[in-house]
């Protein structure tokens, strides 16, 4: 039986982008975490060590400055009309 590993987004340690894991949004290595959730949580007031205990030690935090790199690159490539 072989190992299943998510597909790496770009060329990022912690960032998998897979269709087998949560439909293929932007996820956390080895986690069920969306990187989308981990940015709500930020936006929402929460500190690291708040997102740690909220998901029981499941998010390593050395995985957070892949998330923000990763929206700042997804929310530079947008283009609003005005």
């Amino acid at each position: 039986m072989s190992h299943w590993e998510p597909a790496a987004y770009k060329d990022y340690q912690w960032i998998v982008a897979d269709p087998q894991l949560l439909g293929g949004k932007l996820a956390i290595r080895g986690t069920r975490l969306a990187v989308s959730l981990i940015l709500e949580c930020l936006a929402s007031g929460m500190f690291l060590e708040d997102i740690e205990e909220s998901f029981a030690g499941g998010f390593p935090p050395q995985a957070l400055p892949e998330v923000l790199k990763v929206a700042s690159e997804l929310t530079a490539s947008f283009h609003v009309a005005a």
